[in-house]
């Protein structure tokens, strides 16, 4: 006779009050639901013009030495990131993907009843990654979107260890500016790790947007993440990585898994860094296709969110949901993102330019057959409900 086994029952509290990530839908997903063939995605912020051909020509080729284990220290990629940051080689921790990085300073750092400090709107594995660690999460409020750094700041008590902020955040594109992040620093105790995500940091060509890694030296509970899902097409091989002082980085490599990275994805990272055309390149249409995109919504009604990343936020003033069907079934792939506390908001993915032509003229039709809106609905219409900011999306 076998026991009565609840695993739920045996789960932490805080994981069961959890819900599973929600990665955008992928394409063949979509073509297998709908009968489709020739979907587009434009709902994970990849870049739209693949790897560098190099690491194409790479991966046809490396299948010889996949028997090994990878080199566990990253020797060869973490040199080559020293020597474009100006760091030292113990000043970076490898992660698959910059989650991983994420999470590792969370367990590094903070205890179960400790404080954490996010934003609205920010990027959801920030809330997992304390969730994970029993931690007290606080949530401070948006300003316009963005990070308020003068609300963070003054969220700050003896329990907290650790504040996140997302530089672009993701998902709304906004940025904070080099004053703000100097005034957190600068003010907040050294007993709180302030970690800066810097995952589009690439795409941003505005004047007042920091290099914090350049300020490493000066503030030692500092610790930013960059990623090579972006800029660098490598999303598939998840591949990441922090910089920080030689403490924290020692540190986060005793939680970092054994062979957290695998060999595919360290040299193709390795490739793609050699690799400046491609980026600019990638960031040239980049910034021509976020106009385009910007203005083709513009004069279709919609007011969308200021990005400086590669994405774009789009306010349809009702549930999200029913363009987000619409789109599905005509074969567009967008990001609904009510589980970030923005339920009338779609993000999209900029893609290349024939995509994003195929996506405007997709909306337009929808709308002009009256199948999505651009005004609110009456009272009591608006059927999505959110119980909070981080929670799941429920029907009425």
């Amino acid at each position: 006779m076998s026991k009565n086994f609840d695993a739920y029952a045996l789960a932490t509290s805080s994981v069961r009050g959890l819900a599973p990530y929600d990665p955008g839908k992928p394409i063949e997903e979509l073509e297998r639901e709908f009968r489709i063939s020739d979907a587009i995605k434009l709902a994970s912020n990849e870049n739209p013009l693949g790897p560098p051909p190099a690491v194409s020509e790479y991966l046809r080729s490396a299948a010889a030495d996949l028997h090994r284990y990878p080199d566990g220290s990253g020797f060869e990629l973490k040199t080559a990131l020293a020597e474009r940051h100006e760091v030292g080689l113990d000043q970076i921790c490898l992660g698959n993907g910059s989650n991983d990085v994420l999470d590792m300073v969370a367990r590094v750092f903070v205890s179960a009843g400790d404080v954490g400090i996010i934003s609205q709107h920010a990027f959801i594995v920030y809330y997992l990654s304390l969730a994970y660690v029993h931690a007290n999460i606080q949530i401070t409020k948006a300003n316009e979107y963005g990070h308020d750094v003068g609300a963070m700041i003054q969220a700050v008590d003896e329990r907290t260890r650790i504040i996140y902020i997302a530089n672009p955040n993701n998902p709304t594109g906004t940025w904070s500016r080099a004053e703000e992040l100097r005034r957190l620093l600068d003010e907040v105790p050294s007993s709180v790790i302030v970690v800066i995500d810097e995952a589009y940091a690439e795409y941003v060509a505005e004047p007042k947007y920091p290099n914090c890694i350049a300020w490493l030296s000066k503030y030692p509970n500092l610790v930013v993440t960059r990623t090579f899902s972006k800029i660098f097409a490598l999303a598939g091989l998840r591949i990441g990585y922090s910089v920080s002082s030689p403490e924290i980085s020692n540190l986060m490599n005793r939680v970092r898994q054994p062979f957290n990275c695998n060999t595919l994805a360290m040299s193709c990272a390795l490739i793609a860094l050699r690799d400046q055309n491609h980026c600019e390149k990638s960031v040239q249409l980049n910034r021509e296709q976020l106009r385009i995109l910007s203005q083709g919504f513009a004069e279709m009604g919609y007011e969308t969110i200021g990005s400086v990343a590669n994405f774009l936020c789009i306010d349809m003033k009702v549930s999200a949901m029913t363009a987000y069907q619409k789109l599905l079934e005509r074969g567009v792939i967008l990001r609904p993102i009510g589980g970030y506390g923005m339920p009338n908001h779609l993000r999209v993915s900029v893609g290349t330019a024939s995509e994003n032509s195929r996506l405007l003229d997709t909306f337009n039709s929808l709308k002009n057959q009256g199948l999505i809106w651009t005004f609110p609905w009456p009272v009591g219409w608006n059927y999505l409900l959110l119980e909070s900011d981080w929670s799941a999306v429920r029907w009425l």
